[in-house]
């Protein structure tokens, strides 16, 4: 067969790019591709001073540090620009059921066997009364629970951030500014497509400023007005798994020092958001309106804070999914404008970055090619679908059945690679990774322990173990944990010790 040659568009070398909107999106795809490719691209980042950014994405995952590192972030320097806090994990209250908990963290639990992870030998040890909590056998949940924190020799303790999101976005936008990006002020009035490539060719300005690219990166959040309006991409609506619709958030001030992890309280139709950083506490309570109104999910989240207000509640909407392909032609859609998925995991900011970073290792310097384009949105596609999934187990692995919401989530049709993972756990004990995977096998351990899913079996590795034998590695393992959580500071004297220049890491 006689291979066609490509388009003139698909060939054309990229040397002009355009990012449609500011925020922690397009802040923080300016920052990197000025970083990495700032020399050899002309970069122009358009956004409104009159266009309110969402800014509530304020907890993070460790996935972020290697974002930073990409683009030689100074962590200090960060910390105190942001007003940020350490994050060793999230406490899921009253998720298994009314004042019932659990802790989901960024750490590692036990030591793993080359045939069989941790959580076998610890069944094991449950089975025989020689265990104790789970979760004692992690660092960060135990450091976490202690409210301690402090850089560890080899990152033996894994961490991420909160921070205030609108002060995160500034200070990408310093960073980006020094590497040559170049900002202008303005809304979108029409963005202009070729009739022949249906490549956007420019975005027209409210001023009659008519800027024209050979890329385009559509950050414009919920409107995506590149993307959805002028590129006509569909979207898929997950709603008929993930109920919550809206979420109220407000500010409060700190009335007692950061902890160092996110607290996620679960209500009669949805949950609260409880993040705590140097100079206030982000609220909030996600929740679906067909269970309860806005009035009454403002009252109960009003009532359910600390602190007097910083801010006025604010209402937010959304439609859970994502879009049919987040590059499209000349465009890619990052942050809101590709999908939402609801924070209960903290994955806003790392699905911007993580395709700040996917764009950058196959960015169209030479010109786009289809395969690439294909490879992008099915990389981003797999990603969207297994974080997706993880969500979806909070809602419908659960005891709770004291309202119609929590009823319906427990009865609700799942995802049959969610049902796999489900029964695969339950009836072995074992879990497993996809490639390129963001959770690990110790985070659907955690959360499906957690939401009360005990195996019915382990593997026999842990019954060539002893009694004495299984007892000391468990011990020694818990011993070792317990003594490093007691060498370590308070979270707050350290973070402030930290951001103020008074230690290295």
């Amino acid at each position: 067969m006689t291979q066609q040659p490509s388009s003139p568009a698909a060939t054309k070398p990229i040397r002009r790019v355009v990012i449609a909107g500011g925020g922690t999106a397009g802040w923080s795809v300016a920052a990197a591709i000025s970083k990495v490719l700032g020399k050899i691209l002309d970069i122009t980042l358009i956004e409104s001073d009159e266009i309110m950014t969402v800014g509530v994405g304020e907890a993070s995952i460790p996935a972020m540090l290697a974002f930073h590192n990409l683009i030689e972030l100074n962590e200090q320097e960060f910390m105190a620009a942001t007003q940020a806090t350490f994050k060793l994990g999230i406490n899921f209250e009253n998720w298994r059921d009314v004042k019932q908990d659990y802790f989901h963290s960024f750490g590692h639990t036990g030591i793993d066997h080359w045939t069989a992870g941790f959580q076998h030998f610890w069944h094991k040890g449950v089975e025989r009364k020689l265990a104790s909590d789970f979760g004692d056998y992690c660092l960060e949940l135990k450091a976490a629970m202690a409210g301690r924190f402090a850089h560890l020799p080899n990152n033996k303790l894994n961490y991420a951030y909160h921070l205030d999101a609108t002060l995160y976005a500034k200070y990408l936008r310093k960073m980006s500014e020094s590497f040559g990006i170049k900002r202008m002020e303005g809304k979108i009035n029409k963005v202009e497509t070729d009739a022949a490539t249906g490549h956007i060719t420019s975005l027209r300005l409210d001023s009659g400023v008519n800027l024209e690219a050979d890329f385009f990166i559509d950050c414009t959040g919920f409107r995506a007005l590149l993307i959805g309006d002028a590129m006509k991409v569909g979207y898929q609506d997950w709603s008929n798994w993930l109920f919550c619709d809206s979420a109220v958030a407000v500010q409060t001030e700190s009335v007692a020092d950061a902890i160092p992890y996110t607290r996620s309280i679960a209500h009669e139709a949805g949950w609260q958001w409880r993040i705590p950083l140097q100079h206030r506490v982000g609220n909030g309570l996600v929740y679906s309106t067909k269970y309860i109104n806005d009035e009454d999910a403002q009252k109960t989240l009003l009532a359910n804070i600390q602190g007097p207000l910083v801010t006025q509640p604010r209402i937010i909407r959304f439609k859970p999914g994502q879009r049919e392909a987040t590059w499209r032609g000349n465009c890619v859609a990052l942050g809101l404008s590709s999908g939402f998925l609801e924070p209960l995991e903290s994955t806003s900011i790392y699905l911007i970055q993580r395709n700040v970073i996917r764009l950058l290792q196959m960015f169209p310097t030479n010109g786009i090619s289809p395969t690439d384009v294909a490879e992008f949105n099915r990389q981003s596609d797999q990603e969207m679908e297994h974080i997706r999934d993880f969500i979806i187990l909070h809602y419908h692995v659960t005891n709770r059945r004291d309202t119609q919401f929590w009823r319906d989530c427990s009865s609700m049709s799942i995802p049959p690679s969610l049902q796999h993972r489900i029964d695969l756990f339950r009836e072995t004990g074992r879990v497993f990774r996809a490639p390129n995977e963001l959770f690990a096998e110790n985070s659907w351990i955690q959360v499906m322990l957690g939401q009360g899913i005990m195996p019915q079996q382990h593997h026999q590795s842990a019954d060539l173990m002893g009694d004495a034998e299984l007892s000391g590695f468990l011990n020694n393992i818990r011993s070792n944990v317990s003594k490093t959580v007691a060498q370590l500071p308070p979270h707050l004297d350290y973070v402030k010790r930290y951001a103020n220049g008074q230690m290295r890491k």
